[in-house]
């Protein structure tokens, strides 16, 4: 990866920060955390709280959400850059958070049930719907998906033979894996790579979970030799780095699909959120995440950009 490539990750990671209203890592109480705001929507002038993940990708998808609702008159607290799920789940099951961006393999395998064996869109879906807490539920799973992968670089891909996760098996031992520090516990993670794929990495090397840029500093280094990325990062067609193929399905599906506390959203953010689910698409994120990361464009913008190409606002 080249320096104007890091320089220009950097950037969109410090655009994307200065739209954030708050961010926080806690979550211990039933009520809304945010002073002057309780968890409403349903008309009564309270402010539907919108929430990301700590990564690029979440918080603009958390500002479609936001914009989404706010052009059909709802009143929005946005409340980006959070954690990882295992820190804002909890905030959004006791309605510190209204609405989330989630990914339902991801959520169902790492906050709902880690014993799910469930990897099809439809499956995961129904399982959500039965095991979610009471007090949650998902809306409509758009088309658009965002899965984990194990990367490597081309050069790496070529010198041992390596085209699916299988082939890792053999080679994995003279190897180290860079990924988010939760990835080391997850069943689609470290877990399921020896589980499933007999994969034993000879080294961990953890980062933070919204740490891309350094993780694709590291790959293209080789400090590390392969790595967790999302598959729409650009970097990856950019870089022609490898994907490496799941064909035993470790990494579920990972439809963008709306979280949200059933009290705080009425049907009109409902019928808002379901409307973003139904346009989006895995090559509009793409397409997204290039102008965020590459051409440096304003996260705000590029979620306006989206909504009115899709008829959503005008």
């Amino acid at each position: 990866m080249s320096p104007k490539t890091a320089v220009y990750r950097a950037a969109a990671f410090g655009l994307i920060a200065a739209f954030s209203l708050t961010a926080c890592g806690g979550g211990d109480s039933d009520s809304n955390p945010l002073t002057g705001s309780s968890s409403g929507g349903d008309g009564d002038g309270k402010s539907l709280v919108v929430g990301s993940a700590n990564f690029p990708e979440n918080q603009l998808l958390a500002e479609i959400y936001a914009e989404a609702l706010e052009a059909k008159g709802l009143k929005v607290t946005r409340k980006f850059d959070i954690g990882a799920r295992e820190v804002y789940y909890d905030q959004i099951v006791k309605g510190g958070i209204s609405v989330f961006p989630e990914y339902n393999g991801a959520l169902l395998a790492v906050a709902v049930d880690k014993k799910s064996t469930a990897t099809g869109t439809e499956e995961i879906n129904a399982e959500l719907k039965q095991k979610l807490p009471k007090s949650v539920e998902i809306l409509d799973s758009a088309q658009a998906q965002d899965k984990d992968s194990v990367t490597v670089t081309a050069e790496t891909a070529a010198k041992y033979h390596l085209k699916t996760l299988a082939d890792l098996k053999p080679v994995a031992s003279k190897l180290t894996l860079g990924a988010g520090s939760e990835f080391k516990t997850r069943q689609q993670g470290w877990i399921g790579l020896q589980k499933i794929y007999g994969v034993e990495f000879g080294k961990f090397q953890p980062l933070d979970a919204g740490a891309q840029s350094t993780l694709l500093k590291l790959l293209d280094s080789g400090k590390v030799q392969a790595a967790n990325i999302y598959t729409t990062d650009p970097a990856i067609v950019e870089d022609k780095l490898v994907v490496l193929e799941d064909p035993k399905d470790l990494f579920s599906s990972q439809n963008v699909t709306p979280l949200v506390y059933k009290s705080a959203v009425n049907g009109t953010a409902k019928a808002a959120l379901n409307g973003v689910s139904a346009k989006l698409t895995t090559s509009d994120l793409q397409d997204m995440m290039k102008k965020l990361v590459n051409d440096k464009e304003d996260a705000s913008t590029v979620a306006k950009e989206w909504l009115t190409k899709a008829g959503i606002v005008s």
